[in-house]
């Protein structure tokens, strides 16, 4: 082997780290490109990790769904992506309507996968949507987790394939 051919494997290695990384970042903030913004109700959970810094974890009214608003012919399998499609109530706020395995050709739905099928409770699916945590720095965290308990909204941002990043955590 060369030196010429080790600095040009080098180079490929470099350079594939780098679009992996850059497609990580891209995939992370496409959603934010999107106009389109929906409000969810959270439910809060715990405010600090010694591993993950400071963040308050969030559940959302979506976050568990009666297995009634699925109604497609196979059964719901652990780690299966799903769509939920939702619909604005009187106060402007994102409840689901019917949980579906493809997008739907029309209306407003966000992407998650269920999870927890095997050992959860059979009448509630649990679907995770990648926005379950917020982080903040330390004094912003404990002040969050303060407002969190009377309650709070989530403003999500959604790409045109359901795909949610979470914008910004409001008191209600």
């Amino acid at each position: 082997m060369t030196l010429r051919h080790t600095v040009l494997g080098l180079l490929l290695v470099s350079l594939l780290q780098v679009v992996v990384l850059a497609g990580e970042y891209l995939g992370a903030v496409y959603p934010h490109w999107s106009e389109t913004t929906v409000k969810l109700k959270t439910i809060p959970v715990d405010p600090r990790s010694l591993f993950r810094g400071n963040y308050a974890s969030l559940n959302y009214d979506i976050s568990t769904l009666p297995v009634t608003l699925y109604k497609g012919p196979q059964q719901l399998r652990e780690n299966e992506r799903v769509y939920v499609l939702l619909e604005l109530d009187e106060d402007g706020i994102s409840t689901a309507r019917q949980v579906l395995l493809r997008p739907p050709a029309q209306g407003l739905f966000i992407r998650g996968r269920i999870k927890n099928r095997r050992w959860g409770n059979k009448d509630n699916l649990s679907i995770k949507y990648g926005i379950e945590a917020w982080f903040a720095p330390k004094r912003e965290a404990l002040a969050l987790e303060k407002r969190l308990r009377s309650g709070a909204l989530a403003e999500v941002s959604l790409a045109t394939n359901g795909k949610a990043a979470l914008k910004a955590v409001i008191a209600d």
